[in-house]
């Protein structure tokens, strides 16, 4: 009986491993799906990315293109009569006077501000010369009367000296 047990139990043990390995196989292989279907989606986002890209450097030079073909079209619209022709002269000639116009203001008040600079200067300019001239005339006013002081002083003591010394040569002889 013991070997019908064991035979069981084999059985059920192989049994349980085949499903298992069923199980892990099946697994394995849903992986290996997903894993492939995940690269074929990247491969396909690389691919539209390139088609892009390509496409936008086709499209921006026509875009371009186009636009400036609209702009010499549009420019173009105005001169197609001579009643045109003559208004778009007009509408130039009042642009150039405006501009013009514009330009001659801006050179007054530049001319201006630079005068109005220029005075301001040569005022501080002659206020400074005329406070250091005033400072120098009173140093110098000061120098002299020093001088003539110190010149006076000096004058009165050789005379007092001389007078001293005769009065000495008077009382030896």
């Amino acid at each position: 009986m013991a070997t019908t047990t064991e035979q069981r139990t084999r059985a059920a043990a192989g049994k349980k491993a085949a499903a298992t390995r069923k199980r892990n196989a099946a697994r394995r292989s849903q992986a290996a799906k997903q894993a492939a279907a995940t690269r074929a989606e990247a491969e396909r986002n690389y691919v539209e990315a390139l088609a892009i890209q390509a496409e936008r450097a086709v499209l921006i030079p026509v875009g371009a293109a186009l636009i400036a073909r609209d702009s010499v079209v549009e420019t173009a619209k105005g001169f197609q009569t001579r009643t045109g022709v003559e208004r778009e002269l007009k509408r130039f000639e009042r642009r150039g006077n405006t501009a013009r116009n514009r330009a001659l203001r801006e050179f007054k008040r530049t001319r201006t501000r630079v005068e109005r600079e220029l005075r301001q200067r040569r005022t501080q300019a002659t206020r400074v010369v005329r406070r250091n001239r005033r400072q120098v005339e009173q140093q110098v006013k000061r120098t002299r009367r020093d001088v003539e002081r110190n010149a006076n002083n000096l004058q009165t003591n050789a005379e007092k000296l001389v007078d001293r010394v005769q009065e000495q040569v008077t009382t030896l002889a």
